[in-house]
Parts: C-alpha cells; sequence; structure tokens
C-alpha cells in the first residue's frame, strides 16, 4: 500500500457521494492540508476520487474525462477503455496511483495495473492509506445506523482520518442525486 490519501465513494438510495481527504505529504512532512483529491466529471453526472501523487491525477483525470465524453456518459465502457489506456502507456502504468469514478449505477476501482474493480457490495469503495479504515466505518455506519450517504462518508473519513497518520480530517464531498 502506498502513503496516499483516502478516498471513500458510497451509492445510496438516494444518492452517490464521494469523499476525500485533504492532506498532502512528501515523506514523513505534510505539504498541504485542504487539497481537492475529487471531482465531477462529464457534466456533473460521474464523481471521481484519486489517491496518489497530485501532478499524476490531473493526467489521469483529463484522460478518463476524454474518454467518458468519447463514449457519452457511459461509465462502464469508459473504464474499460480508461484501463486499457492506462496499463498500456509505459509511463502512467508505474504510477503509484488509483482512481475510484461512480455514478448513479455503478461504482469502480481502477488502477494502472488494468484493475477495473466493482466492489462486491456494488455500493461502498476506498482507496488510499486510510481506505481500510474508511470502509469498515462505512459498512457498520451503513448497517447499523440511520445516517444518510453524505453523513456515511463524510463520519467514515472522519474515523479513518482519526486513524491513518497519512489521512487528515479536512473531508470534501461531492454528490449525485
Amino acid at each position: 500500500m502506498f502513503h496516499a490519501t483516502t478516498i471513500l465513494a458510497y451509492r445510496g438510495a438516494d444518492k452517490a457521494v464521494i469523499g476525500g481527504d485533504g492532506q498532502v505529504t512528501f515523506g514523513n512532512t505534510v505539504l498541504k492540508s485542504n487539497a481537492t483529491k475529487i471531482r465531477t466529471l462529464h457534466h456533473g453526472k460521474v464523481l471521481g476520487g484519486f489517491a496518489g501523487s497530485t501532478a499524476d491525477a490531473f493526467n489521469l483525470f483529463d484522460m478518463f474525462e476524454n474518454i467518458l465524453n468519447e463514449k457519452k456518459g457511459d461509465l462502464f465502457r469508459s473504464v474499460i477503455e480508461f484501463s486499457k489506456m492506462w496499463r498500456k502507456d509505459r509511463h502512467l502504468r508505474q504510477l503509484e496511483a488509483m482512481m475510484i469514478v461512480l455514478d448513479r449505477e455503478h461504482i469502480f476501482i481502477l488502477s494502472g495495473t488494468g484493475d477495473v474493480v466493482e466492489p462486491q457490495d456494488g455500493k461502498i469503495a476506498a482507496i488510499g492509506s486510510g481506505g481500510s479504515y474508511a470502509i469498515s466505518a462505512a459498512r457498520a455506519l451503513d448497517k447499523y445506523s440511520t445516517l444518510g450517504a453524505a453523513d456515511i462518508v463524510k463520519e467514515s473519513l472522519k474515523i479513518a482520518g482519526e486513524l491513518c497518520i497519512y489521512t487528515n480530517t479536512a473531508i470534501q464531498t461531492l454528490e449525485l442525486v
């Protein structure tokens, strides 16, 4: 596992939400505590989050959005095409990076090794250093609380931020209704 960030995505009954912490580290130094690692794509119909080098994030998000536009917003076809491009590019496939993308119907984890993973439950996914903490919290809150989708994401990321030294509690979220 690389030391990057924490991104958590959740598809609830009424909305899809993605959230991320704001910490950017370089080695054992915090460079920034309020970075934006999530964004809306394809006219606000798709959400994406990135764990890895911030410079690489811009390039990969742009590549993905171009494919998403070519595929007219079809998320499934777009992630397949994007994973092929990412895996085949000699430089990009070496990146220690992962992405989560989701819309109201699907959620996928993507990597430069060609991974396209849809979570088993189809509704909760996490990446980054604090991903295991965040997904555990989200599963528990989903099962045992009455919180809505946005609150599940925020609270789960706060829990991850309290446990993972590469994750902070400067949480940002985006929603699709």
